[in-house]
């Protein structure tokens, strides 16, 4: 079986919901992401609860993808896991797309530059050159989610996305490719009407390093709180997830 799993007919129905958790003072504080019982590592859950508590998601959809784990979280605005998925990602170590690697032919690309960037991506739904629906990371770099191919039966890439062994996820020219369904049901579904934000997390540089974010507790939710209101900022009511 293909390792991912969706709570979108879940969350249609009501079936979860965000308490609030107030401070002493009265005070709501910000809202940390909710996992339910996904595995994610320490990387990916620092920059979930980030993401929510400085607002960096802009009350978009975002996606978190994992590459030291090859792993992707999609999350609602609110920070609510709505699926996860193994992923395929660049069969080259590296952060950073080579310069024109969007303008150059596959087949001219080598190994080594063959990276999955890391980054803050605002993405859309659209079609490739192919005319195949993809969710657009980075256009330049010709950087995409999007159905698993597999066209090439010598990759076996349905075969890696069900693999236990990390290492057997890299296998593309950079771009992510998850299980069709997955696509399907979740993706399309959650960036149908709205762009989302896609943080790529890095494999040789720090998350801290990529993004300036920082560990969200609960110091930082305090400040965070008070530095709003000093500032006259409306927020949405805030909630405190609790895994389940």
């Amino acid at each position: 079986m293909v390792k991912f799993f969706l709570l979108t007919s879940a969350l249609a129905a009501g079936l979860f919901s965000n308490p609030v958790f107030s401070d002493s003072d009265g005070a709501n504080r910000s809202y940390l992401a909710n996992f339910e019982q996904e595995s994610a590592s320490q990387d990916a859950r620092q920059i979930a609860d980030w993401v929510l508590d400085s607002r960096d998601n802009q009350n978009m959809p975002f996606l978190i993808i994992d590459k030291k784990n090859a792993k992707v979280f999609v999350f609602d605005p609110a920070g609510q896991i709505m699926g996860a998925s193994a992923v395929l990602l660049g069969v080259a170590v590296g952060d950073d797309s080579s310069k024109g690697v969007g303008q150059r032919k596959l087949a001219s690309i080598p190994v080594a530059e063959r990276t999955t960037p890391a980054g803050r991506f605002v993405g859309s739904l659209s079609n490739n050159l192919s005319g195949k629906g993809v969710l657009w990371i980075d256009y330049d770099a010709a950087i995409s989610l999007h159905r698993v191919i597999t066209s090439n039966a010598k990759q076996q890439r349905a075969q890696r996305l069900e693999s236990s062994m990390i290492s057997d996820n890299r296998i593309s020219f950079g771009c992510i490719n998850v299980p069709a369904r997955f696509y399907d049901q979740l993706i399309e579904q959650t960036f149908q009407r709205t762009n989302g934000v896609i943080y790529v997390l890095p494999e040789v540089r720090s998350i801290q390093e990529t993004f300036g974010s920082y560990v969200v507790n609960e110091n930082t939710l305090r400040i965070s709180s008070a530095a709003l209101a000093a500032a006259n900022v409306n927020k949405p009511t805030a909630h405190v997830i609790k895994l389940r």
